[in-house]
């Protein structure tokens, strides 16, 4: 465990004028408000902001930020609150803690929603001081180095997070060192067979490669200095989750990935570097289409360099990066390089545009109130890959691998990505779903009386298209319904020689909205038309003493009604109805034990889909109904996995007794196999539930030669 003099230490060596006391008095807080609490290795927990504080004197942050780290867990887990705080430590250490606390406190309809509104909670603060994600990495990569103490399930749960959020987060931010540690841990607990596979061959090869490594240095150091070029080379290794990548992307083995070792040429001035690659050119023939210039369109988190593959001197591929020191300082520590410990404003003019993309995320974000949809808008924001292109203007813009037209017309406004009618690019038409590609001149076409297409959710990738256009198919929708809800309200109240008008004139429908718990008509009619709520329920409030001709029983109703009443067995309860029509969606296929979302169709009943599925989350959510599995249910379930493993004799009987051991029926198998001698398995089987499907897994995971296996969506 690190000791408080070694962050004193450290933080002294790179600002010798930091207030150390600040510091000195958070630790003596910390202390105090967590004795007696131990970690879940049995450690004191103060072991725990202790580390926290001593990653973030490595990014060499302020004395603010490194007081905030030991205090980060304060509000969460013990009784101090924030006047303590503000009273101790002042406003801005008590901000930022605010913004890394998590919302514990407060009832969210599933643990997802709660996660998302905790992430929300922690994006929008740092948009406000980006010290709250600074810590909020440190804290992540800390409760990583140590996730061997959590449960299985909670291992999976963490890994799967950082995967998806932190680690991104980091990559955005130019963090290049947490971020290649969190996938590498994350990759670890989540695919824990090919990350053995690949620690096991990079450790073969490590004498080898280290001997190449030398012999490629010292060509660049000679030609270097041929040239009057003083400068540092560094050879280094892929992370692990990065050959991992590389393999799935390109369908390759481990030794087929070229790039599993890079080379970085670290000079003093950007003239430098380019009278380097020109060197290496000149000596290793570069393969076409493999140069970026990352010095002249720098990446949205400030990263510069200099990229290229070519044609090394065995004849392999090599991947040469070249940069100055600075450059270098950035890539390593990214936003956090350019944090002015020494001054109040924070930070510099350059580093605030290059954070403006934090600023378009919470902007883009502000109008989402679903938390699945809110998580999915992040996720698409924090996607590595990215292309440039360029506005008719010649403005660069910057967008996730596979963006279209489309998106980059909301990009330019909302009401141009409405009036989007067609797009250009360098000169020709394309189709709106066409995929941008980097250095490409893209312009739109537009019509004033041209309206979107709900099919565009099909194609566009980007947070503002997807969020604009769920917008407006929502208002669509809400337009629609309202007006079959007023149509099918006045079918009923015409039976009694009344019209919907005459209550809406009168205000007499506010006891229907009150009591039904709406906040406006419209919103109650709109429910109607939805099919949340029925007709007859609104003339029951509007006319009591008349009993409605629909309420009848007949034998129909009855029958149909005993029918639906048996569909309990589906193992879905739809709170507050009990004999409501349920089917499955085909697009996901959820089991027991998946957290699941209701979908009201007209005629159909209702339509359940896990709450990660890409049609839940385009769903309309004035559509949406909460659901929840049975407590018992004797139903089984089909279920698509797909298992990737080593050709071998034998292997199939394996897999499928596995799969029999765990009391999992096989529907249906089909396999095929590589040229490469690796086959891809899929098989339908029937389980119970998610928690059964996941033993099965893991059984089928155990054999030998098995690469991975995994549930399919369908």
């Amino acid at each position: 465990m690190i000791r408080i003099t070694d962050i004193l230490d450290r933080i002294s060596a790179y600002n010798s004028e930091a207030d150390l006391e600040l510091v000195e008095r958070a630790y003596v807080y910390s202390a105090r408000i967590h004795e007696g609490q131990v970690r879940l290795s049995g450690e004191p927990y103060l072991s725990h902001p202790l580390e926290v504080a001593g990653l973030l004197t490595e990014l060499q942050l302020d004395p603010v930020s490194v007081a905030a780290g030991l205090l980060h867990d304060t509000l969460e887990d013990t009784k101090a609150t924030t006047e303590d705080l503000t009273r101790l430590f002042g406003e801005p250490v008590t901000h930022i803690v605010k913004g890394v606390t998590k919302l514990s406190g407060l009832a969210f309809r599933s643990s997802e929603a709660r996660q998302a509104e905790s992430i929300r909670k922690m994006i929008l603060a740092m948009a406000d001081d980006i010290r709250v994600i600074l810590i909020k990495l440190c804290d992540r990569l800390h409760n990583m180095r140590t996730l061997q103490f959590q449960t299985e399930k909670k291992q999976i749960n963490i890994a799967q997070e950082t995967l998806d959020i932190y680690a991104p987060l980091a990559s955005r931010l130019g963090i290049h060192w947490i971020k290649t540690e969190l996938e590498d841990i994350a990759f670890m607990y989540l695919f824990p067979e090919p990350y053995r596979e690949i620690a096991n061959q990079v450790a073969k090869k490590k004498d080898e490669q280290q001997e190449y490594i030398n012999t490629i240095r010292e060509i660049i150091e000679a030609k270097m200095a041929e040239a009057n070029l003083p400068c540092k080379v560094q050879g280094r290794h892929k992370n692990f989750y990065g050959i991992y990548q590389k393999m799935i992307n390109q369908d390759v083995d481990f030794e087929e990935v070229y790039d599993i070792l890079a080379f970085r040429i670290i000079l003093d001035t950007i003239p430098q570097c380019y009278q380097a690659i020109g060197i290496i050119h000149s000596i290793w023939k570069p393969i076409p289409k493999r140069f970026k210039d990352f010095i002249g369109i720098p990446k949205p988190n400030m990263y510069q360099s200099l990229h290229s593959t070519v044609i090394g001197p065995f004849g392999e591929r090599v991947e040469i990066q070249i940069r100055t020191r600075e450059m270098n300082h950035v890539a390593r520590d990214g936003i956090a390089a350019h944090w002015q410990y020494k001054e109040k404003s924070g930070f510099d003019q350059k580093t605030g545009a290059a954070f403006a993309w934090l600023r378009k995320l919470v902007e883009d974000q502000k109008d989402i109130k679903d938390p699945d949809e809110f998580m999915e808008s992040v996720r698409i924001e924090l996607f590595p890959d990215e292309v440039y292109v360029f506005s008719p203007r010649g403005d660069v813009l910057a967008f996730p691998k596979g963006a279209t037209p489309v998106d980059f017309a909301y990009a330019i406004h909302t009401e141009v990505g409405y009036q989007c009618t067609g797009a250009k690019v360098d000169g020709r038409m394309v189709p709106l779903k066409y995929e941008l590609k980097t250095g490409q001149r893209v312009e739109i076409i537009t019509s004033p009386n041209h309206r979107p297409s709900k099919d565009w959710l099909n194609f566009v990738k980007t947070a503002k298209a997807r969020s604009r256009l769920r917008q407006f198919v929502k208002a669509e929708e809400r337009k629609l319904s309202l007006a079959l809800g007023r149509e099918m309200c006045d079918k009923v109240l015409r039976k009694y020689h009344v019209s919907l008008n005459k209550y809406l004139a009168s205000g007499e429908i506010e006891k229907a909205v009150h009591e039904l718990g709406y906040k406006t008509a419209d919103d109650l009619i709109a429910s109607v038309g939805y099919g949340k709520v029925t007709p007859q329920q609104v003339a029951r409030y509007l006319l009591p003493r008349a009993e409605i001709e629909d309420e009848k029983e007949t034998v129909v109703t009855r029958l149909k009604q005993r029918i639906r009443g048996r569909k309990a067995k589906s193992g879905i309860l739809v709170r507050g109805l009990d004999d409501i029509l349920v089917r499955f969606g085909n697009c996901c296929n959820p089991l027991p034990g998946d957290p699941v979302v209701g979908y009201i169709t007209r005629g159909q009943g209702i339509t359940v889909h896990r709450t990660s599925c890409v049609h839940a989350l385009s769903m309309d959510s004035e559509r949406r109904i909460e659901l929840e599995w049975a407590p018992e249910t004797e139903e089984s379930y089909p279920v698509r996995i797909h298992v990737l493993c080593h050709d071998r004799m034998g292997l199939l009987a394996n897999i499928t007794a596995a799969i029999s051991q765990g009391d999992a029926n096989i529907l249906d198998a089909s396999v095929s196999t590589r040229t490469d001698k690796r086959a891809d398995c899929y098989f339908t089987i029937s389980v119970s539930g998610a928690d059964h499907l996941e033993n099965v897994i893991k059984s089928v995971k155990k054999i030998r030669h098995v690469i991975t296996a995994s549930r399919l969506a369908a």
